[in-house]
């Protein structure tokens, strides 16, 4: 029943985006990429009309958890009453330092929710954007996060990531009778639901980058499969039969592929199958263990770990397994590796001097950065912008949960999420 109800809630989609006002230009502007960005001071009153507090508050909560954005207190607004289609009173939004303000307007008739809002600049007391949003009023938090992802676009200048979803590695009870479940949730934590009864351990969810389809590894007495799981139809497959153990597949970027790490004789290698044909190719021959395959942007590199200089590290080749090359030279291991979505970076889990560290790398070794320090972080996942990142924490005698850096590594965050968790892997953007 539970998967019913999350394959019926994907398919209700937003119907319509239409522009409504043409925007001035900014005056305003968020710089990401300064480690020392001042969170700019964003006014969002309650929407006007049904669930428009709730959806106020989702988009507030979305922006606030991005660093980038301060959102001042509704106790401090002097004007109490706002209409969408009648400018602000700007002297009374500038007198509580307010240099953004975004109202909107809900209306629910015919079964369909419209929501109207407008983006203004306080200063310079110009309308930056106006839009319009309709779904079904079931569907109202993803027009909040769709009207985050226009803010921060308009703000930034780059693509937001607050209408995605987190697939995860849900984890309960003791360390002996520890449970792990694969689990889906809203990225800001909300309609947690779990997608696999936890009789089997199950590791590494990955999405696809061009459906709502995930692959994982789920391991059993009797042995590891590796799964396609089609999250609107609820159907479930395994990728075949392999002698030895198969773990950490991930899907190339066209959907159309899925590498993965073969463990046999004490050898692991990285296979990758064409999921039309069902065929399997070998990519890796050395004596050592090579896995956590991941494609680059376009399809043409993986980058993944190897032992074969005789600690982890990473290695850059070809997609079809040819001219493979190191790029870490630190010291510790490296292990997880992740090519962003931009494919401007690599991330990483490094263990070194009895610390994990998550970090950032160009695709040829170079500016490499420690972003994050702690007893335990690992497993990055990128979020669709190359952005922010999303990994897993735990501290001594603490149950694992789900943090996210930003690529400064000045923005640190809890995720929203208030259970235990591992092993996230961020959505593409929804349709």
């Amino acid at each position: 029943m539970r998967m019913k109800s999350l394959a019926l809630a994907l398919v209700a989609a937003l119907v319509s985006a239409a522009a409504v006002t043409a925007p001035a230009r900014a005056q305003i502007e968020v710089d990401i990429n300064r480690g020392d960005v001042k969170p700019l001071p964003i006014a969002i009153p309650a929407f006007g009309g049904a669930q428009g507090a709730e959806i106020a508050q989702v988009i507030t909560g979305n922006l606030e958890r991005s660093g980038l954005f301060a959102p001042i207190p509704q106790s401090a607004f002097i004007e109490q009453t706002l209409d969408v289609n009648v400018q602000p009173r700007f002297p009374d939004w500038k007198t509580i330092n307010a240099q953004a303000l975004l109202n909107g307007q809900v209306t629910v008739e015919g079964g369909r929710l419209t929501v109207n809002f407008r983006l203004w600049d306080v200063y310079a007391q110009q309308q930056l954007l106006g839009l319009q949003f309709t779904s079904t009023p079931d569907n109202w938090r993803r027009v909040a996060h769709k009207i985050s992802d226009a803010v921060y676009e308009r703000l930034t200048g780059e693509k937001g990531y607050f209408d995605t979803r987190v697939v995860f590695v849900a984890e309960s009870g003791g360390r002996l009778d520890r449970k792990k479940q694969l689990a889906i949730m809203d990225q800001d934590g909300a309609n947690p639901s779990y997608l696999t009864d936890g009789s089997s351990i199950v590791m590494t969810p990955r999405f696809s980058s061009t459906s709502q389809e995930i692959t994982y590894m789920a391991l059993r007495p009797e042995g590891s499969s590796v799964y396609l799981f089609n999250l609107e139809s609820g159907r479930r497959e395994t990728l075949g039969d392999f002698p030895g153990m198969v773990f950490a597949p991930r899907f190339s970027p066209d959907g159309g592929r899925v590498a993965f790490s073969v463990e046999r004789g004490g050898n692991t290698d990285i296979h990758v199958m064409n999921l039309r044909s069902r065929t399997t190719t070998r990519l890796t021959s050395d004596p050592s263990i090579e896995t956590s395959p991941s494609f680059s942007p376009d399809g043409a590199r993986i980058v993944y770990t190897s032992d074969r200089g005789g600690s982890a590290q990473l290695y850059v080749m070809d997609a079809s397994g040819g001219g493979s090359r190191r790029i870490s030279f630190g010291s510790g291991v490296y292990t997880t590796p992740v090519w962003s979505p931009t494919g401007e970076y690599i991330a990483f889990t490094r263990q070194n001097g009895g610390e994990f560290h998550i970090g950032i790398m160009r695709p040829d070794g170079s500016g490499e950065r420690i972003l994050t320090t702690s007893y335990l972080d690992e497993g990055p996942t990128w979020a669709p912008n190359g952005r922010v990142l999303m990994f897993s924490r735990e501290t001594p005698g603490g149950a694992p949960r789900l943090w996210t850096v930003d690529v400064t590594g000045r923005i640190q965050r809890a995720a929203p999420y208030p259970g235990s968790g591992t092993d996230p892997a961020w959505s593409p953007l929804l349709n």
